[in-house]
């Protein structure tokens, strides 16, 4: 292969990231100037995609543009979310080989060309990064998490790895495909194992973030894991038939031991208390089950709507 035809996009999405770009792209040209002395990587690209920030993340990003002519940025009309911007960034992304990174610094720069040379060398088509430790993180988010990735492993008919990020770095190949996905409701967890492909794994331990907060709540985290669990299984489905099928048999089995106390025992139901369980155990299994369907159906919602993923304000 030839190594001197190299190029290489960073995809970088960011959202209210003032206080980390300085120190991102300082890291990050310390570990891309020195690969570029080997010769392996002749030219590179920054396509930062400003989420709809709130702080002076879009000024920073257009003095970085001013200051180096490989900065690209798009400035998105508002906060579509980070799949929507991690879809524009791979749009604009115009590299032979495609980074996706956060940031905040939590995606070790220093992989990158361990990375590339893993897909350069064209036995793997793209390079996947995975945490084995969580340290940092609260006893209860972890938890959560490796619960989230546990249920995605018996839902799911895809391969969602345990601690697996979105920093990937993909091939022309494998990036068309993702592009390909058009689907409104993304979830790049689940997309990048769905198109297949062979993955090379690097693995390291957490790092907190270099500066600033996080943008995940606990909320936001649980709602972003029923997205995966609802884009890529239909299990739930069954399982709420399921619900609906054992409580139906329950309510045999009350009906029966009901009939046989009268005949046999002649005696009445008795219990206003046990009425008022039977009720709320059937109601809650039909809202549940509804709730699982409004799911589905809310996705087909929004995926017949054909709206755009995102509208650009601002680019260069």
């Amino acid at each position: 292969m030839n190594y001197e035809l190299l190029t290489l996009s960073i995809v970088v999405p960011c959202y209210n990231e003032e206080a980390t770009l300085p120190l991102f792209y300082k890291e990050v040209m310390n570990q891309i100037s020195s690969f570029m002395e080997t010769g392996i990587l002749k030219e590179y690209e920054f396509v930062f995609v400003d989420d709809g920030s709130k702080d002076s993340t879009a000024s920073l990003l257009r003095d970085l543009a001013f200051r180096d002519e490989r900065v690209r940025y798009i400035v998105l009309s508002r906060n579509f979310g980070k799949e929507a911007a991690v879809f524009a960034g791979l749009q604009k992304a115009s590299g032979q080989y495609a980074v996706v990174m956060d940031a905040d610094l939590q995606d070790p720069p220093a992989l990158i060309p361990r990375m590339l040379e893993a897909v350069s060398s064209g036995e793997f088509d793209c390079a996947g990064t995975r945490r084995v430790t969580r340290k940092g993180e609260p006893p209860v988010r972890s938890f959560f998490a490796r619960s989230f990735y546990r249920s995605m492993a018996k839902l799911s008919e895809i391969e969602v790895v345990d601690g697996a990020r979105d920093f990937r770095l993909m091939n022309r190949m494998y990036i068309d495909a993702v592009l390909s996905l058009q689907e409104r409701n993304r979830f790049s967890k689940g997309i990048f194992p769905w198109v297949g492909f062979k993955t090379k794994w690097f693995e390291y331990e957490n790092v907190n973030r270099v500066a600033g907060e996080t943008k995940w709540s606990f909320w936001k985290l649980f709602l972003y894991s029923l997205d995966g669990i609802t884009a890529f299984s239909s299990r739930p489905l069954a399982f709420a038939s399921v619900c609906g099928m054992v409580a139906f048999l329950l309510s045999l089995v009350f009906i029966i031991v009901i009939i046989i106390r009268k005949i046999i025992f002649g005696d009445p139901v008795a219990g206003w208390a046990s009425t008022i369980c039977i009720i709320l155990l059937v109601s809650g299994v039909q809202l549940f089950s509804i709730g699982i369907l409004g799911e589905y159906l809310a996705k087909t919602y929004k995926e017949v709507k054909q709206r755009p993923h995102f509208i650009v304000r601002e680019q260069k």
